[in-house]
């Protein structure tokens, strides 16, 4: 009787991770393209004396990209 309701229960405990997965990537891409657009923006600023202007644009930058990266995952096939 146990080993059943294991086996019932498998498909719908592997779907639930594969969600957690997908959402968790959403996340971590968001955040990593966002990052990525501050430090660049900080980097450029330090490089050619532009603070805080060109910070502000790589952020807008990187926050254009993590907007386009949830489209872009809601879009795609799993």
């Amino acid at each position: 009787m146990g080993k059943q309701s294991d086996r019932d229960n498998q498909p719908k405990t592997n779907e639930t991770l594969r969600g957690l997965a997908y959402f968790s990537q959403i996340g971590v891409a968001m955040a990593a393209s966002v990052l990525i657009g501050v430090l660049l923006g900080k980097y450029l600023d330090l490089l050619f004396g532009t603070a805080p202007w060109l910070g502000l644009v790589f952020s807008l930058f990187g926050a254009g990209a993590a907007i386009k990266l949830v489209f872009s995952f809601s879009n795609s096939d799993r």
